[in-house]
């Protein structure tokens, strides 16, 4: 069994996968958000896929911890994820994980256009990997 991580934007979706055994993340896609039909869709086909059993959503908080207006509109589309796919979903804290992942591809020395194609898939890696290293 496998855990789905998700760094959810308005515009992107970064999807994230463990290994069978929980023990490390890895980046597999970015979905472009098209309606929210297609969305919860395309995230349940990846569950399909992977035999996923429980998806971890990056959770957008303020510096201070206060949720803000993203953190509402996250916590909203995750009710809908958890009715459409029926799996246990849990929140996970984000604060900072795009700012590791540009930083991760800054010092990989990729171009600009390269790092704004697969910034979301990186930021969800970040978050499903603090959510694995938690359980250990």
């Amino acid at each position: 069994m496998r855990i789905l991580g998700l760094d959810i934007g308005d515009r992107t979706i970064g999807v994230a996968v463990s290994d069978p055994l929980g023990l490390t993340a890895q980046g597999i896609t970015t979905i472009r958000r098209k309606k929210e039909e297609y969305d919860l869709e395309e995230i349940k086909k990846i569950c399909d896929e992977y035999n996923v059993d429980t998806i971890v959503s990056g959770l957008p908080k303020n510096m201070n911890g206060t949720l803000g207006p993203q953190s509402e509109k996250v916590i909203d589309f995750c009710e809908k994820i958890k009715s459409y796919i029926n799996l246990p979903l849990k929140m996970w804290d984000e604060r900072l994980t795009t700012v590791a992942a540009h930083r991760a591809m800054l010092e990989a020395d990729l171009s600009r256009a390269k790092r704004k194609k697969i910034v979301d898939k990186i930021a969800a890696t970040y978050i499903l990997q603090g959510y694995l290293d938690s359980l250990s």
